[in-house]
């Protein structure tokens, strides 16, 4: 009989919930010293400290320091907003042109093991849970691949037992039959199940740390396998250490201090960019959004300040509204001026064409965060609740447009497979 290996406890804080910086003795670890070197220029970073002039001089180099990117992340920045983004409409056309990548994300699965206050999906959440099978996945991807699109990004829940390593990397085999151009958001794995999935045909992985913030982090995540943040925080180089072509990062603007949190995700993008030089970088910049049994709309929580005026429901910072969300997308492009920036269907149609080729590179289109909604087949199946609620409901056709009549380019895909 096979001895059965000893159960080593995790550590656990008070309340008897596994300490938030602890490791699974499963998990891969990088060794990395990246995460401690991001955390501490996030907490060093005093976003007061500036003026107009230190955010003048930000904008009038050619290659911007840390520093410049606190100045533009800075209060003092908004009033120069104009200025700002003039200047990263620069930095964008100079290394885009024209171009607008277009994708959509499908749900395969919404089943998750992680409790998570201020996602739709999260373990406690009563929903209607489905996993696609492979009639299911191939009927999606048709549909799909039927408007004319070639990238698609496969996203579950975060659920080892529904949706593990095999599953999505049989689903992204299926997906890389049909589109030329095939990415991940799917729970943080080590190299070599990334490794089992870029072999099945994905070549970008996205993984948000959501907040950068450990004592927010911790509030927001009481259990699951999510909870660990450091081995979260490592995805985007156990991916890279898997031969994955890019990595995606960012913050879920509005759980914590969005200054603090944009600031993080762009030196970590920075870290893992010298680290990784062959890499492709990506930022998305999502906002809270309402869910099913969770927060309602940013903009309709004006005022509201505290947890106990709203019992029972995540209370997000009120600060974080358009005008500080261009803000944060102009600082990325300014300070790392070759990174892909995708703006989502979370915002609405007419601020998402706004920044369409000002300072966004890369827009989802014909969007649903629900599980089986996009192929007609499939209408008297059962479907999966949404993740969240989208803003722009616009079309692949309709994306399209709105892109040309800004004078910009659709591009269905700007990356070719080669195979070995």
């Amino acid at each position: 009989m096979a001895k059965i290996p000893e159960v080593v406890p995790l550590p656990r804080d008070a309340q008897g919930r596994v300490d938030v910086l602890s490791w699974r003795p499963s998990f891969d670890r990088m060794d990395s010293p990246i995460m401690g070197r991001v955390l501490a220029a996030a907490q060093a970073a005093d976003f007061t400290a500036y003026g107009p002039a230190d955010v003048r001089a930000a904008l009038a180099r050619s290659r911007r320091t840390r520093d410049d990117l606190a100045a533009l992340l800075s209060p003092a920045a908004l009033p120069l907003l104009e200025e700002v983004a003039a200047a990263a409409q620069r930095e964008t056309r100079n290394r885009f042109g024209t171009a607008i990548g277009l994708f959509t994300p499908l749900y395969v699965s919404n089943y998750c093991q992680n409790v998570c206050s201020y996602c739709g999906l999260s373990a406690t959440n009563r929903i209607s849970r489905v996993r696609l099978e492979p009639g299911g996945v191939a009927a999606e991807l048709r549909a799909i691949a039927a408007t004319g699109l070639e990238e698609i990004l496969i996203l579950t829940g975060e659920s080892a037992k529904f949706a593990g390593p095999e599953y999505i990397a049989e689903v992204v085999r299926q997906a890389a039959t049909y589109f030329r151009t095939v990415g991940i958001e799917v729970q943080p794995m080590n190299v070599a199940d990334y490794r089992r999935v870029h072999e099945a045909g994905a070549d970008f992985v996205s993984v948000y740390q959501e907040t950068y913030d450990v004592a927010a982090y911790e509030r927001y995540h009481p259990a699951g396998y999510k909870r660990h943040f450091g081995y979260r925080f490592e995805a985007q180089e156990r991916a890279l250490a898997a031969r994955f072509r890019g990595v995606s990062f960012g913050a879920l603007l509005g759980l914590a201090d969005f200054r603090r949190d944009a600031y993080a995700a762009a030196v970590h993008a920075q870290e893992v960019q010298r680290a990784y030089p062959h890499a492709e970088i990506g930022f998305s910049v999502p906002r809270l959004r309402p869910i099913l049994g969770g927060q309602a709309p940013l903009a309709e929580r004006s005022g509201e300040s505290s947890a106990a005026e709203l019992p029972g429901f995540v209370v997000p910072a009120s600060d974080v509204h358009e005008r500080e969300l261009l803000q944060v997308m102009c600082a990325y492009r300014l300070f790392l001026p070759s990174a892909g920036i995708t703006i989502s269907t979370r915002e609405r149609a007419e601020f998402r064409d706004g920044v369409l080729g000002l300072v966004a590179t890369k827009a989802s289109a014909g969007v649903s965060t629900a599980v089986g909604e996009h192929a007609a087949e499939l209408a008297d199946d059962p479907t999966g609740d949404e993740q969240f609620e989208i803003a722009d409901e616009r079309d692949v056709a309709q994306m399209c447009a709105a892109i040309r009549a800004r004078g910009l380019q659709p591009v269905m895909t700007d990356h070719v497979r080669l195979e070995a």
